[in-house]
C-alpha cells in the first residue's frame, strides 16, 4: 500500500499541461471502478495532469515509527515564500479551468445571486432609547450598521464597509455603550482572525481617531461611556502574523479618545500562556466579569473587577471568585452583589445558580439539572430566559426570577430560535427563526404578555412550503441512535424517489448544527437534490455526553456515525445509489476526509472545506495549541496513536478510487492554515487513487469564512454546487 509515509516518488508534469475538463486527453472508455455510473471521460483528471509539486525525503522518527513528511514544505507562508505561492497559483490554474468548464456552473451562480436577493435584518440591540442594528439590501458585499431613535424610529446610517470600494474590511463585532453614546466595532481584513477595533460617536455619526490592534476572539465590554475592557495579544514577530502560534493573551481597558498604546493592562496570565480571557460586564454597570480557559474544555475560572471601585494607583482590581479551570462557568448577568452563572459544578447537563457578592461569596440554586441541558440563559426585564437542548431540539423557556413559573416559547416549525437579548427592566426581547427552508426572521416579544409580533420579515423568492424537513434516526456502528435532519422537495418526499444526496457534519467542539437558511443549500434543493445534516458525536446536538463520545480517543465515534448515515441514505432509498455527496467544513473538513480514507467508496464526490488534515502537527501554528482539548496532544503517546490512525493526511490508500474531491481553503485563513489543505491535496495528486479529480481552490484575500464578501461567497458556492452535481447527476435550473 502506497501512502504519504512510502517516500516513493510521483510523476508530475509541468504548468504547461493544465487544461480544463473538456480539454483533458483520456479515453472514451476511461470510468472509475469505485462508487456509481461510469464517470464522462471530460470530468476525468489522470495523474500526470496535475501541476507539478515537490516531494522531499523527509522522515521523523515518532514513538518508534517513521512517518514520511515529504510535502512539509508547503507549511511555508503563502503570502511570502514564492515556492508556495507558485504552486497554489498553478493548482488554482488547473480547478478554475476545470470548475468554469463544468455544465451549470453559471446557472448554480445566477441563482445564487437571486437568492441572496432579500432584505436582511439583524437583531437590534437596545442601548438607552437608541436600536442599533445591520441591515443589507440584498446584494451588498458587507451588511450596514445602522442607529434608530426609538423602536418606531427612522434608521441613520453609522457605518458602511462596503464604502471603502473593494478590499473593504468587513464589519465584526459591535456594542454599543451603556446609554448608546459610542459603539465599539471590529473589523477583519481579508478573512482573518486579527480584528482592530474602532469606535463610532454615534452622536455624530464620525469614526473616531482610535484604533485598537491585535485583537483576537474578543467581547466588548463598556465601563458607562468611559471605556471598555476587551482580549488582545502581544503583536507578532514580522512574517508571523498568519501562522505563528498565538500566546499571551490578556485583558485590557481602553479609554475612550485616547491611544492604544496608553490602554492598561488588566488581567493577564504570563505563567500560562496559552490560557485565553474574554471580560464581560454586567446590564447594570457594576462588575466586569473575567472568564478564563486553556482550551476548547468546558472548564474556566472567574475573575471579578468592582467597577465602582479602583486601587490606589488608579488602576482596576482584580479578584478570584472561581480560581481553577475544574469546571464550567458561564455568566448570564448581575444586579448589584448578585451575580447569576450557568454551571456544570455538581450537574453533567448544567444548572443555573445565583452568586451573592460578600466576604464569602454564597452559591445557591436557583433551577436544578434538568433532563434537558440547559444550554444558556438571559435576564430581561424581571424574567429569566433559558436555552435548552432537549433531545437535539433548542427550547427557549421563560420564568420568573426564581425559576417558576416555566413557560415554553413554541414555534410551530422545525428550525432554530435564538438571540433573545436584553437586560433587566426592558419590556422587551428580539429573537431569530430560521430553518432551511426559511430565510432568518426577526420578532419582539413582550416580556410581560408573551406575545410575539414580526419586527422583520424576509421575502423569499420561493415558497417554503415546498419543502419538507424531516427529523430522523439512525443507528450507527455501535447501536447509538443519531439523529438525522432530511431536507428535500415535498413532491420528492411523497413519491419516496431518490435523488442525488448531499451529507453534510461536523461532529467536534461541543458544537451543533442547527437548522438554518443557506441559499447555496436551497439552490441544491431547487435542483432536485436532498441535503442532509447527521448530528454525528463529538458535536453538541444531544448535550455534553454526546459531545464527549466523539472526542479524543473516541474521535472515531464521529466518523462511523458519519459513515452510518451515508449507508442509511442509500439503504432507504433517499440516496440515489452512485450520487451521495459529503460536505463539512473545518472540524467538519477533517471529518469528510477521515471518512473517505476510510470508506472511499461510499461517496462519489466531497468537498471537505478549511479543513485540519493534518493532525500530528496541527498545534504548531496559531489556535491550534487550544484544540487539544479535543483532539488529544500529539506530544503525548497514546494521543498521538490515536491521531495517527485517522489523520486525513498520514492515511490516503493508495490502488483503492477515490471519489472527486474539490478541497477548498483561502489564502488568510489563520485559524486552521491553508498548509492542512496544501499537503493534503498533494498527497492526493501523488497517490494512485484513480482518475476523478482531486483539485485544490485557494480563495485569495478570504479567510475561514467570517466576513467572506457576498461576490466571493456566491462565486465559491456555484464551484462547489457545479462540482458536486456534475458528479451526482443533479442539473441546476435554468433561471
Amino acid at each position: 500500500m502506497e501512502s504519504v509515509e512510502s517516500g516513493t516518488s510521483h510523476r508530475q508534469v509541468a504548468p504547461a499541461a493544465l487544461a480544463g475538463p473538456a480539454l483533458i486527453g483520456v479515453s472514451a472508455a476511461a470510468t472509475s471502478s469505485g462508487v456509481g455510473r461510469a464517470a464522462p471521460a471530460a470530468l476525468l483528471v489522470p495523474r500526470d495532469r496535475y501541476p507539478e509539486t515537490r516531494r522531499d525525503n523527509l522522515h521523523e522518527a515518532m514513538f518508534g515509527q517513521s512517518v514520511a513528511d515529504p510535502y512539509r514544505w508547503l507549511e511555508g507562508d503563502i503570502r511570502r515564500d514564492p515556492a508556495v505561492s507558485g504552486w497554489a497559483a498553478r493548482e488554482n490554474a488547473l480547478t478554475r479551468a476545470y470548475l468554469a468548464a463544468l455544465p451549470g456552473r453559471d446557472r448554480f451562480a445566477a441563482r445564487l445571486r437571486a437568492l441572496y436577493d432579500f432584505e436582511r435584518i439583524s437583531l437590534p440591540k437596545k442601548a438607552g432609547q437608541r436600536y442599533f442594528l445591520l441591515r443589507n439590501s440584498g446584494l451588498m458585499n458587507q451588511s450596514a450598521l445602522y442607529v434608530r431613535e426609538g423602536l418606531a424610529g427612522r434608521d441613520r446610517l453609522l457605518f458602511d464597509p462596503n464604502a471603502a470600494g473593494e478590499g473593504a474590511p468587513a464589519l465584526d463585532a459591535w456594542a454599543p455603550s451603556r446609554n448608546g453614546r459610542y459603539l465599539a466595532f471590529t473589523e477583519s481584513r481579508a478573512g482573518s482572525d486579527w480584528r482592530t477595533i474602532h469606535v463610532i460617536d454615534v452622536d455624530t455619526g464620525t469614526v473616531m481617531a482610535d484604533r485598537l490592534e491585535w485583537a483576537n476572539d474578543t467581547l466588548i465590554g463598556w465601563a458607562g461611556d468611559e471605556g471598555f475592557f476587551y482580549s488582545r495579544y502581544p503583536a507578532p514577530p514580522t512574517g508571523e502574523e498568519y501562522r505563528g502560534q498565538a500566546r499571551n493573551k490578556a485583558i485590557w481597558f481602553h479609554r475612550v479618545g485616547t491611544a492604544q498604546d496608553a490602554d492598561e493592562q488588566v488581567y493577564a496570565t504570563p505563567a500560562h500562556p496559552d490560557w485565553g480571557h474574554k471580560a464581560q460586564v454586567t446590564s447594570d454597570g457594576a462588575w466586569a466579569v473575567i472568564s478564563t480557559d486553556a482550551g476548547t474544555a468546558p472548564m474556566r475560572a472567574i475573575h471579578l473587577v468592582n467597577l465602582s471601585a479602583r486601587g490606589a494607583d488608579g488602576r482596576w482590581q482584580v479578584v478570584p471568585l472561581v480560581s481553577d479551570l475544574t469546571f464550567d462557568w458561564k455568566l448570564v448577568d448581575g444586579e448589584g452583589n448578585r451575580l447569576w452563572f450557568i454551571t456544570n459544578d455538581g450537574a453533567p447537563d448544567y444548572r443555573l445558580v445565583r452568586v451573592d457578592l460578600g466576604t464569602h461569596a454564597r452559591v445557591s440554586t436557583v433551577i436544578g439539572e434538568q433532563r434537558s441541558a440547559l444550554e444558556a440563559g438571559r435576564i430581561v426585564g424581571d424574567r429569566l430566559i433559558l436555552s435548552y437542548n432537549a433531545d437535539g431540539r433548542r427550547l427557549a423557556v421563560v420564568t420568573d426570577m426564581h425559576g417558576h413559573p416555566a413557560r415554553a416559547i413554541t414555534i410551530d416549525a422545525t428550525g432554530t430560535a435564538s438571540g433573545f437579548e436584553g437586560r433587566p427592566g426592558d419590556p422587551e426581547t428580539f429573537y431569530q427563526f430560521s430553518s432551511y427552508n426559511q430565510p432568518p426572521a426577526v420578532y419582539r416579544m413582550d416580556i410581560r404578555t408573551g406575545r410575539a409580533s414580526a419586527f422583520a420579515l424576509p421575502r423569499t423568492p420561493f415558497d417554503p412550503s415546498d419543502y419538507v424537513v424531516e427529523q430522523r434516526q439512525y443507528p450507527s456502528r455501535d447501536g447509538a441512535l443519531v439523529p438525522l435532519m432530511i431536507v428535500r422537495k415535498k413532491a420528492l418526499a411523497d413519491a419516496a424517489t431518490a435523488a442525488p444526496t448531499l451529507l453534510y457534519g461536523y461532529g467536534g467542539f461541543d458544537i451543533s448544527v442547527n437548522p438554518a437558511y443557506s441559499p447555496q443549500r436551497m439552490a441544491w434543493l431547487e435542483a432536485g437534490g436532498v441535503f442532509a445534516v447527521a448530528a454525528v458525536r463529538g458535536g453538541g446536538e444531544l448535550g455534553p455526553s454526546w459531545y464527549e463520545a466523539g472526542r479524543a480517543a473516541k474521535k472515531q465515534n464521529s466518523f462511523d456515525d458519519f459513515i452510518a448515515a451515508g449507508d442509511y441514505l442509500v439503504k432507504n432509498g433517499i440516496a440515489r445509489k452512485g450520487s451521495l455527496a459529503a460536505q463539512g467544513a473545518s472540524n467538519g473538513g477533517m471529518m469528510v476526509a477521515a471518512v473517505i480514507n476510510q470508506r472511499p467508496d461510499l461517496f462519489v464526490a466531497a468537498n471537505p472545506d478549511v479543513g485540519v488534515m493534518d493532525m500530528l502537527r496541527f498545534d504548531r501554528f496559531t489556535q491550534g495549541r487550544g484544540w487539544t482539548d479535543d483532539y488529544g496532544d500529539p506530544a503525548r503517546e497514546a494521543d498521538w496513536r490515536v491521531l495517527r490512525s485517522y489523520s486525513p493526511y498520514h492515511n490516503i490508500r493508495a490502488g483503492t478510487d477515490y471519489p472527486a474531491i474539490l478541497v477548498t481553503t483561502a489564502d488568510t485563513d489563520d485559524r486552521v492554515v491553508p498548509a492542512h489543505s496544501f499537503k493534503y491535496v498533494a498527497a492526493l495528486q501523488g497517490s494512485a487513487i484513480g482518475d476523478r479529480p482531486h483539485l485544490l481552490r485557494v480563495e485569495d484575500g478570504a479567510g475561514h469564512g467570517a466576513g467572506k464578501p457576498l461576490d466571493k461567497t456566491i462565486a465559491t458556492g456555484a464551484d462547489v454546487l457545479a462540482f458536486l452535481a456534475a458528479w451526482t447527476g443533479l442539473s441546476p435550473l435554468t433561471p
